[in-house]
């Protein structure tokens, strides 16, 4: 696939993902679809996509560094965890934030908000500024990261609007969908070329997204339905499982 094409291809990924957070809210409300189901479901999908897809693409990120590398830097065990640490830096900062916010009974603070919206909204950039490089890698496989991606924003802003109802709901929702655009526009700009800086910065997403995953879509005892999480788990594993088969095209 051209480089122009799979701009193009990431740019309707973009859209869709700026689509669904702007809707999230409606989303959630649909009669015939109930939250509960809904999220366990996409729950279901997040896990399935994390363990069959995001940790194997990050490992293969872990020797494609050490390729990279081979002829600067002599391999030792402490380098091959580099890629693996940035991603615990990713959970970790992520993690913070959340009990950060988490610090008081009420809505936090201006100063918290920011400083977690920002992080979401670099979070969101970094989806979309390799969205393109995912599309050259395989169209069927880039698909499927936009759908979990997708549904993983639909519960992302449910648990954003909880901690800042006021906040959130004036302002955050709009830069968030900005934050997805601003990424496609630096991707046309400067696109990633280095083996490098792409493992890098999806082993830093990858971090993220696996705590975010675990916080807000694996369905608690309270608000979950394990057969529908089961159900979105199964789908949504069989069809990684088939693009592979297919060489992800």
């Amino acid at each position: 696939m051209s480089v122009t094409a799979s701009l193009v291809g990431a740019l309707v990924a973009t859209a869709v993902l700026a689509a669904l957070h702007l809707s999230a809210p409606h989303l959630r409300r649909l009669p015939l679809v109930p939250e509960r189901r809904m999220a366990s479901f996409a729950g279901g999908i997040a896990v399935s996509y994390v363990f069959l897809h995001l940790l194997p693409e990050i490992a293969a990120g872990n020797e494609a560094i050490g390729e990279a590398l081979h002829d600067v830097i002599e391999p030792t065990p402490l380098l091959e965890l580099a890629v693996f640490g940035v991603a615990l830096t990713g959970f970790t900062v992520f993690y913070g934030l959340e009990r950060l916010a988490a610090r008081t009974a009420h809505e936090p603070g201006a100063g918290v908000y920011w400083v977690h919206l920002g992080a979401f909204m670099v979070y969101n950039g970094l989806i979309t500024y390799t969205m393109a490089l995912r599309i050259r890698t395989g169209l069927g496989f880039a698909v499927l990261f936009t759908v979990a991606m997708g549904m993983h924003f639909v519960l992302t802003d449910r648990g954003l609007s909880e901690r800042y109802p006021r906040r959130f709901r004036h302002s955050g929702r709009l830069l968030l969908t900005g934050a997805l655009v601003a990424g496609w526009v630096a991707s046309v700009l400067l696109a990633p070329t280095s083996t490098l800086v792409v493992s890098l910065l999806t082993a830093l997403l990858g971090g993220a997204v696996l705590l975010n995953v675990v916080k807000e879509e694996v369905p608690s005892e309270r608000r979950g339905s394990f057969g529908w999480f089961a159900a979105g788990l199964v789908i949504y594993g069989a069809l990684l499982v088939a693009v592979t088969v297919l060489g992800g095209e």
